[in-house]
């Protein structure tokens, strides 16, 4: 008996879907980035691919309409990823305009919101809703 009580559960675990966060838990995290500070839309330009036949490395470009040195940090969450905060770069005063290309791996289809906290103490975001055909980040 307790045998299967074992293999039981053994399998109940090997099934189990892995953790994703969820729109809730990345809106918070950003409510802690910005604090009181309003989220403006605007400035920040996102851009990847609406439909994804495969997330694991999937092509993404965020650019800031600003002077040089104006930005602070640039932020990309990706809601039903593992670990939403895909993206956390730090930019000094002398450093030029950002424009970041890079791959991330998505689990599933989601929203991805990038956000740049500028050194005037504003924030901007974008955000796009993509289709993931194939997911990732799932192992």
């Amino acid at each position: 008996m307790k045998r299967r009580f074992l293999l039981a559960g053994s399998a109940a675990i090997l099934l189990q879907r892995p953790a994703v966060a969820t729109p809730v838990q990345v809106a918070l995290l950003i409510r802690q980035l910005v604090g009181d500070a309003k989220l403006s839309e605007g400035r920040v330009k996102l851009d990847l691919p609406v439909m994804v036949e495969n997330g694991n490395a999937v092509g993404i470009t965020v650019s800031v309409d600003a002077p040089p040195g104006a930005v602070h940090s640039l932020h990309v969450f990706a809601e039903g990823n593992p670990q939403p905060e895909v993206l956390h770069l730090m930019f000094g005063p002398r450093a030029g305009v950002p424009r970041i290309q890079t791959r991330m791996r998505l689990a599933t289809s989601q929203t991805v919101i990038a956000l740049a906290h500028m050194r005037d103490g504003t924030f901007w975001q974008d955000s796009v809703d993509l289709l993931v055909t194939l997911a990732a980040c799932i192992d």
